[in-house]
């Protein structure tokens, strides 16, 4: 499978879909990664570290889009991404769709497989990518 992770554009958000660690991980299990150049500099991670990683650097979000078989993204996608899904390709990443009526008619639409961190739950019904998220929450309330 190929992974595409681009660089998020929603305003303020300085995360990334993957991190260089998780990138190796991935290729370590066969599969190709592909990151949009600068995506890392939020977490300060280079494109080089991406690269020791095993992901191939690209010039735009375009050519991700137009790539992966699967996109991962942390947050929702902004309307110029959702016009660049396609049937099938899969997207991975938070998508807060009760608010967002627009959003959900544009995933519905493109055919896309869009799977919400925020839905996935283990085998004993928690709600595991949500718990470290909570966790900073908490942390950072204090």
């Amino acid at each position: 499978m190929l992974v595409g992770v681009p660089k998020e554009i929603k305003d303020n958000e300085y995360r990334v879909g993957l991190a260089p660690e998780s990138v190796r991980e991935v290729v370590a299990h066969g599969h190709q990664v592909i990151v949009e150049t600068s995506a890392g500099l939020g977490i300060s991670a280079s494109d080089e570290e991406y690269r020791k990683a095993g992901a191939e650097i690209i010039d735009s979000a375009e050519e991700v889009f137009a790539r992966a078989d699967m996109v991962v993204k942390v947050k929702e996608p902004q309307a110029v991404e959702r016009a660049m899904l396609r049937e099938g390709q899969i997207l991975y990443t938070y998508l807060h769709l009760a608010p967002d009526p627009d959003q959900t008619r544009d995933l519905v639409n493109s055919g896309a497989v869009c799977i919400a961190y925020e839905t996935v739950t283990s085998p004993f019904g928690g709600l595991p990518l949500l718990r470290p998220m909570s966790e900073v929450a908490g942390r950072m309330s204090i």
